[in-house]
């Protein structure tokens, strides 16, 4: 295979007018007559939604012919635990993007749809509510002949859902999806919606199986102590390190054509040493960076608060870890930890990001999906954030909220009190601690079966 073919986007937006749409063909069993028969797969996009893989099976022998579509998008870092409160009929129109993968439940009426049960969907919570009454209604009448028990019972269920339907009383709809692909419509974007939430979890190994993941299952080794390192070998040992650029193959996660990722050891000024990640695809020109903390989580977590009052404020560096948050009260607007990632950037690089991602990231929020409220809301709002970036807009507060005590902001004052930046150490709460997983391990008698 060519250089040139390896670098190509796997996944390509589709034209009538493309000559080579490179379909790939694969001799296949054919299950009818047990003759060989012919697969057909196209990598494609659905604009403002995701990658997806057309397969399309006939059979030469028997006349067999059958066509699916599978998702072909990646599985996120994490997965994602999307909460709404359902209070009336506009909540019921919400967008919902539900994955192969999402589990969606209704703990007030004890109501499950178990993931890959149905196929990935775009959809409405009313949708999902009309679909299931529908799919318990069908068999309905059969079963009234052979089980008038049990015919009873799923037409008392389906009444429930029918007032559920017509929101009669409060609900709350749980969505869980380990693949982190499932989305509910903000009905207040780009503002913060107080009937939804979104929560970004580390997945389990049975998670990691059921997306199709799964790590080398490692035999215990018992391996013979070695000598422990003196503290000169330990410091030669760390400069190399962080005079070395070190380089390793990943996929773009853009097009997830093959690339090259550059990683780096460095110090940042008055705190800490962070690992920096950065990414360049050569195939769709798409760049990224990310950081990671080199000093694990801090005792406490860090709440930095600047007023913005004059241009150069915008150029001071800001290290935003991945667990942190991000608000700007003046616009009423906060972004919660993971949605950026960990970025080391200036103060206008970071709101640049914000402001794209928000464009870009959920289809809900663009294209044909959005609604013309929806957009002329996205309207106002990057107007608002256009002045902030530009410094026309001074007076606007920047918060920086990092449980794990691992994001920085530069004080241009160093080492001196910066008098427009406020840094405040606090205490971590049960809840912050479950979101940094801390509630769960063991710090001490560990290797002590309990």
């Amino acid at each position: 295979m060519s250089t040139e073919a390896t670098n190509k986007p796997v996944f390509r937006d589709l034209q009538a007018d493309d000559a080579e749409p490179e379909i790939t063909e694969i001799s296949s069993l054919c299950f009818n007559c047990g003759e060989d028969g012919m697969t057909r797969l196209l990598l494609t996009k659905i604009p403002f939604y995701k990658e997806i893989i057309l397969m399309s099976f006939e059979c030469g022998h028997c006349g067999l012919k059958n066509n699916e579509v599978q998702s072909g998008d990646k599985i996120q870092e994490k997965g994602a635990l999307i909460q709404v409160s359902v209070t009336s009929t506009k909540d019921l129109n919400r967008q919902v993007i539900k994955s192969d993968y999402a589990t969606v439940n209704i703990p007030e009426i004890e109501f499950e749809i178990p993931p890959q049960s149905k196929r990935g969907e775009i959809t409405t919570i009313e949708g999902i509510l009309s679909k299931c009454i529908a799919g318990l209604e069908q068999d309905q009448p059969a079963r009234r002949a052979l089980d008038p028990d049990s015919a009873e019972k799923i037409d008392t269920f389906i009444q429930v859902l029918k007032d559920t339907k017509r929101c009669e009383k409060p609900f709350t709809i749980v969505i869980d999806d380990p693949s982190g692909n499932s989305y509910v419509e903000n009905l207040n974007a780009p503002l913060v919606d107080p009937a939804l939430t979104t929560t970004h979890y580390e997945r389990n190994k049975e998670q990691n199986h059921l997306v199709g993941i799964y790590e080398e299952e490692l035999k215990e080794i018992k391996e013979e102590e070695e000598e422990p390192k003196t503290q000169a070998e330990d410091d030669a040992s760390h400069d190399t390190l962080a005079d070395e650029v070190l380089h390793f193959g990943t996929n773009c996660p853009s097009c997830n054509a093959p690339c090259e990722t550059n990683m780096k050891l460095t110090s940042i000024p008055y705190f800490k040493e962070v690992i920096i990640m950065a990414t360049n695809c050569d195939a769709c020109g798409h760049r990224t960076n990310e950081v990671k903390s080199g000093s694990g989580i801090n005792e406490k977590g860090v709440k930095i608060t600047l007023r913005i009052t004059d241009l150069i404020d915008l150029s001071r560096d800001v290290l935003k870890s991945e667990t942190c948050s991000l608000s700007i009260p003046e616009l009423d607007f906060e972004v919660g930890a993971g949605t950026l990632g960990g970025k080391f950037t200036t103060l206008e690089g970071l709101l640049v990001a914000m402001k794209d991602q928000l464009s870009g990231q959920n289809p809900l929020m663009c294209g044909d999906s959005a609604t013309s409220t929806l957009k002329e809301q996205m309207k106002h709002f990057n107007l608002k954030l256009d002045d902030i970036i530009s410094g026309k807009s001074l007076g606007s507060r920047i918060i920086l909220e990092d449980p794990a005590g691992n994001s920085y902001l530069q004080n241009v004052y160093a080492p001196e009190d910066d008098p427009e930046m406020e840094i405040v150490y606090y205490e971590r709460t049960f809840e912050d601690n479950e979101e940094l997983g801390l509630n769960d391990m063991k710090l001490e008698n560990y290797s002590e079966n309990e």
